[in-house]
């Protein structure tokens, strides 16, 4: 397996202990990256850790420091670090058992896979596995990541488990906040059946294959013109609300395929919202 894990441990269900080791589900190794550049050398320009009184300063030298008042840290080192382990740190011990929709989805956050570690404990890990998959619940546990105790969710994938972070209570805001000012409407049910009529006409299986970062694509297109010497613009027609002066026509024309004109500047506007439609059709 070419990838490391980023963490290695137990996984712990009663009294059945096996090792395993957990390996990020995601990449972002595609995705188009930066570097700050001085347009005077056209050189990169490196970020030296610096002390205000005595200058430039080894980052391997450098401790971890947790401000207490204003300008007064206590220190901590790697040592100080290792000091600090719960059974969390090295195990993830299975709690409770859920049903999937129990956990809000707010909540989910990074995938890992989770595969058995060693030889010794397949057969030990194949028995939590199936044991999780014949009662078609999700597991819960704890596990020490990157310096913070994280809760996760198990479950059966294929031959191994997928173990999602959970977001904890207070990292999630209340929706409350945010909706309870959003006006109550009516909305007309004429319209909403042909809205709903629209949706259906668009219901697709969902297929991941056919998703592309759009603007990753363009940088990338900028990157290659600006490569040959040309500028690399892209201009964009931004849509706005004056094409909505009828909604219910509005509707009725979508319904039909095709975006009528409510105003001169509509005609533009309807082609460069309808291509990503059809960019999404083939797909």
């Amino acid at each position: 397996m070419a990838a490391r894990p980023t963490w290695q441990g137990h996984l712990k269900l009663s009294l059945v202990t096996c090792p395993v080791a957990l390996f990020t589900a995601t990449t972002a190794t595609n995705d188009v990256r930066f570097h700050l550049i001085n347009p005077d050398t056209n050189n990169r320009i490196r970020m030296v850790p610096t002390d205000p009184d005595t200058g430039p300063v080894e980052r391997s030298d450098l401790v971890r420091g947790y401000e207490v008042s204003k300008d007064e840290y206590v220190l901590f080192d790697d040592a100080d670090f290792d000091k600090v382990r719960l059974e969390s740190t090295k195990t993830i011990s299975i709690d409770t058992f859920v049903d999937e929709s129990e956990i809000d989805r707010l909540f989910w956050d990074a995938p890992f896979f989770v595969v058995p570690d060693k030889g010794a404990g397949v057969e030990a890990f194949a028995v939590i596995r199936d044991a999780m998959k014949k009662q078609g619940k999700v597991a819960l546990g704890c596990l020490v990541l990157r310096g913070k105790e994280r809760q996760i969710a198990l479950e059966v994938r294929d031959k191994g488990l997928v173990a999602y972070t959970l977001r904890a209570h207070d990292e999630v805001r209340d929706a409350a906040d945010y909706f309870d000012d959003i006006p109550t409407v009516k909305a007309d049910a004429d319209m909403v059946e042909i809205a709903a009529r629209i949706i259906a006409q668009k219901e697709a299986d969902f297929d991941p294959a056919g998703f592309t970062d759009r603007y990753d694509d363009a940088l990338r297109e900028m990157i290659k013109t600006k490569t040959n010497g040309g500028k690399g613009t892209v201009d964009v027609t931004e849509p706005d609300d004056t094409n909505v002066i009828d909604l219910m026509a509005a509707l009725k024309n979508s319904l039909k395929g095709s975006a009528a004109p409510t105003n001169k500047a509509a005609p533009k506007k309807a082609t460069s919202r309808k291509a990503p439609a059809r960019r999404k059709s083939a797909a």
